[in-house]
């Protein structure tokens, strides 16, 4: 008895030495890479003969931190914004006007960067919410009851209407193709829609469109709105695919019409889209097929994407600067929109009178007065940082569980 108790108390002492050997070889580790990150640091000809014994001594210190030098830079760069020259632009264009002209099937992918001229910050950029985020900047709320569909999406709903557009398949929340005048059937928004409720227990999925954010309660793995449906008196959702989701939703997503559309696509065009969430989605890209039967890819974007290598064009400039250059080349008129012709009002399914206090979003007005407009650059700049509802309050949370676990 004695001696099993002997050898647990030696196991114990032992796994604890082991420990603590582990520490401190961790320990030795840290000091290490500090000491030759700071050598490194120091130009070739300022470094003494001892700095040179220590970088010789730890080779495989010095390899790795130069490795992860070199993924900072690449890093950097990826996340840089680059600018085509006008004559480049230019040309670039006229080529993808050419190809919009012979495409039997043309899709239309669509990312934040086609509403940053509504007002609306991307996720990516510069000064994106997931960028600001991840610089442990504070983030405040924004009105996006005030974004109006930019050129951009008025130019796609042309395109449309003169059947150059077969279909978008969009990864924005915000609602703006809906009221450019887009028709529902020829969108697919994958992420979901700010303004639409539904009710999963009525069969077909009943929808109530809103005419304010309707993601106030909304966040990663909740769904709920805090609002009843008027037939079964069911909780109702939000349509919102939040950062580390999977879309289940069959309405208004519509999976089914991305897919059927990609695999129909003989040309499609990325606008405004990083692609890193859309690369993951092989429907989308027809990975099924033998690559000379691929549809061609035309992506504009100011930012690398993984994508850039399979492009026949990639176009370095904002998408409104090249959607007015495409319109010009296809000598087609660029609609104004018009507020009071803003299909959300005909759409939009009143509150019920239980439902008039559950949301404290500000309501989107049939008119806007010039007072309600940002007065300066610097004041939009200010309000379009989000926090909360489908832009960043998931995601925050999504960060948090993933470093707890």
């Amino acid at each position: 008895m004695a001696n099993e108790t002997d050898r647990g108390v030696f196991s114990r002492a032992e796994r604890k030495a082991l420990q603590k050997a582990m520490i401190l070889q961790r320990e030795n580790e840290r000091e290490s890479f500090r000491l030759v990150g700071r050598i490194l640091k120091k130009p070739e000809a300022e470094r003494s003969e001892e700095d040179t014994s220590v970088l010789l001594l730890h080779r495989d210190t010095v390899e790795e931190l130069c490795k992860r030098k070199i993924r900072r830079n690449e890093l950097k760069r990826k996340q840089e914004e680059v600018f085509d020259t006008a004559d480049a632009l230019k040309s670039k264009v006229r080529h993808l006007a050419v190809a919009i002209k012979q495409a039997k099937h043309l899709v239309l992918y669509t990312g934040a960067g086609i509403s940053t001229a509504a007002s609306i910050p991307d996720y990516r950029g510069p000064n994106g919410v997931w960028t600001q985020l991840q610089k442990g900047h504070a983030v405040s709320s924004s009105d996006l009851s005030k974004a109006e569909p930019t050129l951009t999406h008025m130019c796609i709903k042309t395109l449309y209407e003169e059947r150059l557009v077969k279909h978008v398949v969009s990864q924005n929340c915000d609602g703006l193709h809906l009221r450019s005048g887009l028709p529902r059937d020829a969108l697919s928004e994958l992420h979901g829609n700010m303004f639409i409720e539904v009710c999963t227990h009525c069969s077909p999925v009943r929808e109530y469109v809103r005419l304010f954010d309707v993601t106030e309660r909304t966040s990663l793995h909740r769904h709920c709105t805090g609002r009843k449906c008027c037939h079964c008196s069911s909780e109702l959702r939000d349509t919102i695919v939040h950062f580390g989701e999977r879309g289940t939703l069959e309405k208004p997503l519509n999976w089914k019409g991305a897919a059927e559309a990609a695999k129909a696509a003989d040309v499609i065009l990325c606008l405004g889209s990083s692609l890193k969430v859309l690369k993951k989605y092989a429907c989308l890209w027809s990975m099924n097929k033998p690559t000379s039967k691929r549809p061609k890819l035309y992506i504009i974007n100011l930012q690398w994407t993984p994508k850039d290598e399979l492009a026949v064009i990639k176009i370095n400039a904002k998408c409104d600067d090249v959607m007015s250059l495409l319109m010009e080349e296809l000598t087609l008129p660029i609609p104004v929109y018009d507020r009071a012709e803003d299909p959300i009002f005909s759409l939009a399914v009143p509150l019920q009178p239980e439902d008039k206090d559950s949301h404290t979003r500000a309501v989107i007005a049939p008119h806007v007065s010039p007072n309600d407009s940002f007065s300066n650059p610097e004041e939009a700049a200010k309000a379009t940082a989000v926090q909360g509802g489908w832009f960043g309050r998931g995601y925050g949370k999504g960060r948090k569980k993933k470093k707890a676990s």
